[in-house]
Order: structure tokens, then C-alpha cells, then sequence
């Protein structure tokens, strides 16, 4: 019996104790422990190169594009490397049925060609700082959750403003660390001029589309190219033919040396969300909730969207994008649930519980404080299950669902009393969210809607729409769809203009889109206060959970949950078993591009451009060759990343470019919770892969001289 706490103890420090390659380290406290360990790993220039708050490091290098993706800056004059799939809203917007570069690529040979997409941002960090006592100075320890999140939002404010006041240039943003237990201050300027110069045509950036997303082996060539733009004096500024290429602080240099199986890999970028501490109950909770809601419905609306996007062209370009991010989670849920329970990260992070309450229980100080920890934490998970689980079908169904309710959410809300810059690029939004609307195709997908949820709910969660149409309609959902749309004014620009222009024979808030809305946006906001005080509950817990956690292992190297700052990751360039009796290699060539080819022939997502196939035969790929002449496609390595890493710079030991990350593997999916050593993979395309691809394909010999290559 006395072996039994002893085993336990042991599972959970070799799952808490973070792997040589495992962890997404915020730069500003990373210790000298870790920093030896990457020495050891292969690091070969001082960490100070790597980041700096003294001077300008490789870090400065780096950018958050967009939002929702991570670049590098490789050029004197602001180019920066992204994936693909990161700037292909942008390629969407710029695209049109006689100009169709989501098809056919485009390059810009010199800078008045490039192309600007006015929505498009990249933002540097400048500097962090830990804000963790300011923010904590007037908590008190029996204050409820929602008193700790006024105070907390309030400073946090206070400390934003003062940034932005000592310069008008910075932005600051207070980010949550361990569930509420630390925070951050990261000071950005953003540049808001940025145009596109080189993309690929999508059968290179996406070949293999949904079928190969997330799997290895992959030969996804995923980049694009896009340029810094900044006034005459190097300060953000918006749009201006005035502008001029931005002087960056710091360039990534690029290698042409590749890399070897247990060669270092060091990626830097911004990964979005992951939820390492969170409790079994929330895991649960986000299996059979969020994650099962976007399997079962974003499948059905993609199937619609999908099957139009193949018959149409012009549905094709307004849809590209959409459908392209929407699938993109779809089938990361369908991998995440199915490596949960393969991976048995539910048993695993239950022992490490058990652990933890045996601690508590024989800790004095931490029983009085913690005992009812886990029951607490239990109830109120399964207090809000049911309304919890209700709710992401709703969100996916409705919010995510029908364009026409997110054009009339958008009128509603939309802030008329901001910045007069701030107003007209949220209102280019809204009228570009018409230009990608297809009535027909979005009336299909309101039905379908409409039929799958209460497939999936009890009748207690649907809206008063489901009484209209049964009793106005008979229970006909397509008689009250057509309805809908035939007799709504905001299915086209005419409602919004009679709106804008104050015209008397319009009320907007009695078109039915607008009726319909509201009463969708109010059953979300009763479904949401039903559960306020679970979540409130969970909160807590959970904020308490993960303090205990670290307290329990104190002398551990912990590193917080992703949160869209920018993190440091490191491991070694390896293949992996993905099952008994198979090994991957650590790279891809063409030859596997032309085999996808024949094996999936006559399937669009698996076409390639018959000039990308003369050059594959050629196999004339000089410098951008490996040591044996052949050409590299995509990599892998076990560095630790998860969503937002898109466009990740990937760097050898001596800080030098060798790839963009761009994807994870479907045998590790669970990773957002769990970090699998033996299994876990980060996918990369290689630069020399991407530069072949610049220069011989796109014969954009003017990108290639601009990087000046060593």
C-alpha cells in the first residue's frame, strides 16, 4: 500500500516536469536552467542574441500577423514570411474571378505592384514586464470572482492607458498567466500598411487542403510573402501610396544549410490557447461540449459551403477563406477528442490529481484551505453540464452559423462614435462581409441549422424562433427561411444605407433579420446568466488548482499556458512512431508530392500546376538542394507549439531561419492539453523549399536578391 502514493508521485513529476523540448516559454522568464538546457541541446550563440530587453535581439525579428498567426521580418525593407494559410484572407480579399490569385498565385516584381489589404496588421513586441503585484495589490482573498475581475479589468485598464500616453505609437495589453495568478504587461507597435508580394498559387500553399491538414507525412508548400510598410520617418502609419518599405531593428538571417535528424530547432512566434492545467473536469467538459458542437455541426455547413466552392468560382472566392478556417478547427476537434482518449490524458491528469488532494490532505495549511478543492470544482462543472453543453451547439448553430444573423449582430452593434479611422475600416468590414455572401448558399445553411440543433438539445435551450416557425409556418423551416430572407432589408447593402441615411420608411430594429437576431443574441445572454455562478465557481477553482499545483512543485521549471504572447520553444529536428511496426522520417521531398498526385488523381485538393511538375523532373535545384542535390519540401522536430505558431519562425542553433511552422501532428492532437514527448510534432515548411518555389517558379528573382542570401 505504501508503494501506491510513491508511484503516483513519480507519474506526475515526470508529467509536470516540463520535457527538454516541452513548453511554450514566455522570453522574459526563461531562467538560467532552461537556458542551459538549449546550450546543451545545440544553441550556439549567446541567449542575449535571442532575446534582449537591453538591445535588439532575434526576437525583434518576429511579429504577431494579423492577429492570428505569427511572421519574420527577412529583409532590410520589411519583407516578411508568413504561411500561407495566415495571409490567405488577405489572398481572398485581393482575389476576383479575372484576377484569381487564390488559383493562380501572384508575385510582385517591384513595389508598386505589391497589394495592400487595409485590415491586415503585424505587430512587434517592444518590451515585457511582470505587472503581477500591481495587479494583486487591493485583491483580497474573500472577495467573489466577479469583485476580482472588476478590480483586476480596472488596473489593467489604468496600465494600458498609461502606455499609450507617454507614446501614441504603443499599444499595452495586460495578459492573464496561470489561471490568474501572474500578469503580464506586453507593450506592441503595430504597422497597419502591409501588402502582399509574393504568394504562391494554392495548389503549392495548401496542396492537400483537408485531407492532408494536420497529418505527416506532409508537402504543403504554406508561406507567403508580404511587405512593412511605415511613414518617411519609420512610424506606423496607415495606407498611404506616401509610405515607404519599413527599416526593421533586427533581420532573421536565412539558411541554406539545412539540418540533420537531432539537429536544434528553436521556434518563435505566438501561440493562441492551450489549457495544460486545466482541471479532468474541464477536459470532460471540452470533449463532449466545444469540441463535439463544431464535429457535428461545422460538418454540416462545410459540406454546403464545400460543394459550391467546387461548382462555382465566384462562390469559390468568397468562400475560400471562411471555409478554410472554419474546417481548420473541425478537424482539429475531430483529432483532439480522438487523441484524448487514445493518449489517455483524462487518466493521466486524474492521477496527477489524486496526487495533488494527497498532498493537501497531509499539509496542514493546504487542508485548511484546499480540502473541499476538488468537490467544489466537480459541482460546479456539473451544475452547468447540460446549459454548458447546449450553449457551444448554440454558438456553432447560430452565431457560427448563418451569415445573416452576423450581419445584423454587426448593424447592431456597430460603434459610429469612435475614431473616424476606427469607423471606416469596422465599416469596409461589414461591406466585405457582404461581398463574400451568397444568399442561396447561406439560406441552405440556415436550414440546415435550423434542423440539427434541437437534434442536439433539449426543447428548454431553443430560441422563439422554433415557435414561430411552428406555429406562422407549420413547422416548415425552409417556408420560413425563404420568408426571412425575401422580406429582410439587410440581405444586401439596402437596409444598412437606408439605416446610415436615417431614412424614416426604415426601422432597423423591425426587419426581421434584425427581429430574428435579437432573439438569438437574447436566449445566448439567458443561457450565459444561468450559469454565472458555476462559472464563477469554476474560475476559482481552477485559479486555485493550478496556484497549488506549482506550490506542490516548487522547485519545478513551469511555463504558463499559450495565450497569443509571444513564446519561445525548442527541441531537435526528429521523426517519430506514430504506431507498432512504423517509423516517419524527419522530411518530405517532391518525389512524395508526385505519388499524392497519382494516388489521389482526378481530385482537385490534389492538383498540382504542370510547370511545378517540369521542375520536379528537372531536379535542378542547385543551392536550395540538401548536401545530396535533393530537394527538401517540409520537416519536423518536436518543438511545442499549437495554434497562432502559423508563420512561426523555425531557427538552427546559430539563429538562422530554416522554416515556418505551419502545423501539428493528427497523432498528438491532444497537445492543447497534454505535451506527448514520443509523439508530439511540430510541421514545418523549409525556406530552401520556399525560395526554390520564389525564385524558379514564380521567377521573382527580385524577392530572392532582397534577401540577400549567403
Amino acid at each position: 500500500m505504501k508503494l501506491r502514493p510513491l508511484f503516483f508521485l513519480i507519474l506526475t513529476l515526470c508529467t509536470l516536469t516540463s520535457q527538454a523540448d516541452e513548453g511554450m516559454w514566455l522570453l522574459g522568464s526563461i531562467n538560467k536552467q532552461v537556458r542551459s538546457t538549449m546550450k546543451e541541446m545545440g544553441l550556439e550563440v549567446p541567449f542575449d542574441k535571442v532575446y534582449s530587453p537591453k538591445h535588439h535581439s532575434l526576437s525583434n525579428a518576429v511579429v504577431n500577423f494579423g492577429g492570428f498567426c505569427s511572421g519574420v521580418v527577412v529583409s532590410d525593407n520589411g519583407l516578411v514570411f508568413t504561411n500561407h494559410h495566415c495571409g490567405f484572407g488577405s489572398i481572398q480579399q485581393l482575389s476576383t474571378p479575372d484576377f484569381d490569385i487564390i488559383k493562380n498565385g501572384y508575385a510582385a516584381y517591384t513595389l508598386e505592384e505589391e497589394l495592400s489589404d487595409p485590415e491586415l496588421y503585424v505587430r512587434f513586441l517592444v518590451r515585457s514586464e511582470d505587472v503581477t503585484k500591481r495587479m494583486l495589490k487591493n485583491i483580497k482573498p474573500d472577495m467573489s470572482e466577479s469583485e476580482r475581475t472588476n478590480i483586476l479589468d480596472s488596473i489593467a485598464r489604468k496600465i494600458s492607458e498609461e502606455v499609450s500616453r507617454k507614446d501614441s505609437t504603443l499599444v499595452g495589453v495586460v495578459d492573464t498567466y496561470y489561471a490568474g495568478n501572474e500578469f503580464w504587461l506586453s507593450v506592441y507597435r503595430d504597422y497597419n500598411d502591409v501588402r502582399l508580394v509574393f504568394a504562391p498559387p494554392s495548389n503549392i500553399g495548401k496542396f492537400g487542403w483537408d485531407a492532408d491538414n494536420w497529418m505527416w507525412p506532409r508537402h504543403t508548400g504554406d508561406f507567403c510573402v508580404f511587405r512593412i510598410y511605415a511613414d518617411a520617418n519609420n512610424q506606423p502609419a496607415d495606407y498611404s501610396p506616401d509610405n515607404v518599405p519599413y527599416r526593421p531593428d533586427y533581420v532573421a538571417p536565412i539558411s541554406l544549410d539545412g539540418y540533420q535528424s537531432g539537429s536544434f530547432c528553436m521556434t518563435m512566434g505566438y501561440p493562441g490557447s492551450t489549457e495544460r492545467y486545466m482541471s479532468s473536469y474541464g477536459i470532460l467538459e471540452m470533449v463532449e461540449g466545444i469540441n463535439q458542437a463544431m464535429i457535428d455541426i461545422r460538418g454540416i455547413k462545410q459540406d454546403i459551403w464545400k460543394r459550391e466552392i467546387n461548382a462555382n468560382d465566384s462562390i469559390r472566392i468568397q468562400y475560400a477563406s471562411k471555409y478554410d478556417e472554419s474546417s481548420n478547427y473541425w478537424k482539429n476537434s475531430i483529432g483532439k477528442n480522438k487523441a484524448i482518449y487514445q493518449l489517455n490524458i483524462l487518466g493521466k491528469k486524474r492521477a496527477q490529481e489524486a496526487t495533488l488532494l494527497r498532498w493537501i490532505q497531509d499539509n496542514p495549511k493546504e487542508r485548511e484551505k484546499l480540502l473541499h478543492l476538488f468537490t467544489n470544482l466537480e459541482l460546479a462543472y456539473s451544475s452547468r453540464k447540460e446549459t454548458d453543453r447546449a450553449l457551444a451547439y448554440y454558438v456553432e448553430s447560430f452565431l457560427n452559423g448563418p451569415e445573416l444573423v452576423q450581419v445584423a449582430l454587426e448593424i447592431l452593434n456597430f460603434d459610429f462614435e469612435g475614431e473616424e479611422k476606427d469607423v471606416m475600416r469596422n465599416f469596409q468590414k461589414l461591406l466585405d462581409q457582404y461581398d463574400n455572401l451568397n444568399l442561396d448558399v447561406d439560406k441552405e445553411v440556415f436550414v440546415a441549422m435550423l434542423n440539427s440543433y434541437p437534434k442536439y438539445v433539449s426543447k428548454a435551450y431553443l430560441p422563439a424562433i422554433y415557435t414561430t416557425i411552428d406555429t406562422l409556418y407549420q413547422g416548415n423551416v425552409q417556408a420560413y427561411v425563404d420568408t426571412l430572407y425575401a422580406t429582410s432589408k439587410l440581405t444586401t447593402t439596402e437596409g444598412l444605407e437606408l439605416f446610415l441615411a436615417q431614412d424614416s420608411t426604415y426601422q432597423i430594429i423591425e426587419d426581421p433579420a434584425v427581429e430574428m437576431a435579437i432573439d438569438i443574441i437574447l436566449n445566448y445572454y439567458d443561457m450565459n446568466q444561468s450559469m454565472m455562478e458555476a462559472n464563477e465557481n469554476i474560475e476559482k477553482g481552477e485559479r486555485l488548482l493550478n496556484d497549488a499545483m506549482r506550490r506542490m512543485y516548487a522547485s519545478n521549471n513551469f511555463y504558463p499556458d499559450a495565450n497569443f504572447t509571444m513564446r519561445l520553444s525548442f527541441g531537435t529536428v526528429q521523426g517519430y512512431s506514430p504506431y507498432d511496426g512504423a517509423f516517419y522520417n524527419y522530411y518530405t521531398t517532391p518525389m512524395g508530392i508526385v505519388e499524392k498526385v497519382k494516388e489521389h488523381w482526378g481530385d482537385p485538393d490534389f492538383e498540382v500546376n504542370p510547370r511545378l511538375m517540369e521542375l520536379f523532373n528537372k531536379g535542378e535545384y542547385g543551392k536550395y538542394g540538401d548536401e545530396e542535390g535533393e530537394m527538401r519540401v517540409c520537416f519536423i522536430s518536436n518543438n511545442d507549439i499549437t495554434g497562432g505558431n502559423s508563420g512561426s519562425a523555425m531557427f538552427n542553433g546559430k539563429g538562422e531561419l530554416i522554416g515556418l511552422a505551419f502545423d501539428g501532428n493528427w497523432e498528438a492532437m491532444s497537445s492543447d492539453i497534454a505535451y506527448e514527448p514520443n509523439m508530439q510534432r511540430c510541421i514545418g515548411v523549409d525556406v530552401r523549399y520556399m525560395l526554390f518555389i520564389i525564385e524558379q517558379y514564380g521567377e521573382a528573382t527580385n524577392i530572392i536578391e532582397e534577401l540577400k542570401l549567403k
